[in-house]
């Protein structure tokens, strides 16, 4: 550092600066810095710092099914805002299995990663005691509250009211639920949700029609194919997310069931993919970008010092389109 302060003209300070993010650096001060590093051929010896600072430059993005694509958008916007603060972002992806987010926990501990930014699928409260013992700040990204612990949570209720009023405007009364499993952490709060406001509109969420599954596409098109079977069918389908509701269209072509004629099809997360599907898709838009900002300040937030637990609401969006 004292050899690029040297060649830079700047005191080792600055230097300390541009490296770890930690103060704000004129850019033309910054580029002199980055400058003499590069002519020098020096680079930052991760271990060695982590040695001296007690954690890593790395944060854990711990996810339950990577290939959707709002776990994808959440970690470019984590990662986008983590980067000013010189961390980087490790996305992990658990499938969704209990025992593979417990190690995955493990591993941030034994690696001093500065922080998790975790949605648990599977996981109790009490998996995350390992994380404050070591230190490691957590911010869970939950539907329902994770203990005493940082939590970014959807605002849905407005949304699903919405698309309760869109679906039964249309006088469709038997209205069912592809939901998640029984052991998903949390319980179902979003079938939950439904069941507490689907009175409103003098309807009900019966037992026979409300089936369950993974957060999958192949679940999806099961659970859809399911509901079909029942002697009286569904007039609307809601899904606990939209990668279910792809499935359940897949599922509907090959029946040879017609969305929204037969059936309204309604989703959950506002996916890339929602708006490129055939008919497009009616969903609920939980914004992964606003999500990956809010988890990104909790962390900053505990890693500046911030102690007493913190819980952000982001706000959902009805986005009404073709399937309903």
């Amino acid at each position: 550092m004292a050899e690029v302060a040297s060649a830079a003209g700047v005191s080792s300070a600055t230097v300390s600066y541009v490296l770890s993010g930690k103060r704000a650096v004129a850019p033309a001060t910054r580029a002199a810095v980055e400058s003499a590093i590069a002519e020098l051929g020096f680079t930052v010896n991760a271990t060695a710092r982590s040695l001296r600072t007690g954690r890593s430059s790395l944060a854990a993005l711990i996810v339950p099914d990577i290939a959707n694509p709002f776990y994808a958008q959440l970690a470019s916007s984590l990662q986008e805002q983590l980067r000013a603060s010189g961390l980087h972002v490790v996305v992990c992806n658990t499938g969704a299995d209990r025992e593979e987010e417990r190690a995955l926990l493990a591993e941030a501990v034994q690696q001093r990663f500065a922080g998790v930014v975790i949605t648990p699928f599977r996981l109790h409260p009490e998996d995350l005691d390992t994380l404050a013992e070591a230190g490691i700040p957590a911010v869970v990204s939950a539907d329902v509250s994770f203990g005493a612990v940082d939590l970014v949570k959807p605002d849905a209720r407005s949304a699903t009211l919405q698309a309760l009023q869109r679906v039964t405007a249309n006088q469709r009364r038997r209205i069912a639920v592809i939901a998640g499993p029984r052991d998903a952490t949390g319980g179902d709060p979003r079938l939950a949700m439904l069941r507490r406001l689907a009175p409103q509109f003098g309807i009900s969420l019966p037992r026979e029609l409300v089936v369950r599954g993974e957060h999958t596409r192949d679940s999806g098109a099961v659970g859809f194919t399911e509901l079909m079977s029942r002697r009286e069918r569904p007039d609307a389908v809601f899904c606990a997310n939209d990668m279910i509701a792809v499935g359940a269209m897949d599922a509907a072509h090959d029946l040879g069931v017609d969305i929204p004629g037969e059936v309204a099809l309604v989703g959950h997360d506002d996916a890339a993919f929602a708006s490129l599907v055939r008919p497009r898709l009616t969903t609920i838009r939980y914004p992964a970008h606003d999500v990956g900002v809010a988890a990104a300040q909790l962390l900053k937030e505990r890693l500046d010092g911030r102690t007493a637990p913190r819980t952000v609401r982001v706000r959902a969006l009805f986005v009404a389109r073709g399937s309903a």
